[in-house]
């Protein structure tokens, strides 16, 4: 069966010119097509799993253990942000005191334009263990990149509020985030003293096509795990476009 498409949304329109590091970039960032089962999603699904495709396996197998079916059901997917290209760059021209990572997919964009800048000696603070293990092999295979500090509590507010600051000299710190990413880490650190700058590398979107017989599978599930804001927005904004477009009745129970 086709693909239900909503024009509602779209994703942000792409570099027009890509640079090589774009092109780094594009399996990772663009957007999948469509949205299709998982080989488990054969069976009755109990859980919806929500993340972006291929991000799903770790929550899918722990359930699976369990003898308890999930559908993959990604609402999600990650498109670059307007300051993507000047990742590398920034990294050739600047030394930084600090790396700030606060996200797995930050870290993973982050990575490739410490790459594609010919992977300079870099101290990166991460917000929690989770994505520190982005960077697991990398320190293992290079003694040009340290994972040096982790708050005592996973927050952005946290973060700001501890990080190392050596002396009173001026301390440089890279924030590569999501666009839709608040200003607290920035704003903290600031006002610590800290020259804080700020890169909008990657942004979140909605997945732009839906498979009719996959959608009525995801909502027939008892159980949905979204682990994003933009996820329970997304549920939100079909069920709006489904009733809009007179397919409610055939995909949601009354």
């Amino acid at each position: 069966m086709a693909s239900l498409t909503f024009q509602t949304f779209l994703s942000p329109p792409f570099l027009t010119s890509p640079s090589s590091f774009t092109k780094l970039r594009h399996q990772h960032l663009l957007p999948c097509p469509s949205i299709r089962a998982s080989s488990s999603s054969q069976l009755n699904p109990k859980v919806v799993v929500t993340r972006e495709r291929g991000k799903n396996a770790k929550l899918v197998n722990a359930l699976e253990k369990y003898g308890i079916h999930c559908l993959e059901f990604p609402l999600i997917e990650h498109a670059q942000g307007p300051d993507l290209d000047k990742l590398p760059s920034t990294l050739i021209d600047t030394k930084f005191d600090w790396i700030i990572i606060t996200s797995p997919e930050a870290g993973l964009v982050f990575l490739d334009a410490w790459r594609a800048a010919g992977s300079p000696h870099v101290k990166v603070g991460v917000v929690g263990a989770g994505t520190a293990t982005v960077f697991e092999d990398v320190v293992q295979l290079s003694n040009c990149l340290e994972v040096a500090f982790a708050p005592s509590k996973a927050t952005a507010k946290v973060l700001a509020s501890e990080l190392p600051r050596h002396g009173d000299k001026k301390c440089r710190v890279l924030y590569p985030a999501s666009v839709k990413a608040s200003s607290e880490i920035e704003d903290g650190l600031s006002s610590r003293g800290f020259d804080v700058t700020r890169l909008n590398t990657y942004t979140t979107v909605a997945v732009q096509h839906v498979d009719p017989l996959l959608l009525e599978k995801a909502i027939a599930a008892p159980v949905i795990a979204v682990a994003s804001p933009s996820a329970v927005r997304w549920v939100d904004s079909i069920i709006d476009a489904l009733k809009a477009h007179d397919h409610i009745h055939k995909v949601v129970p009354s």
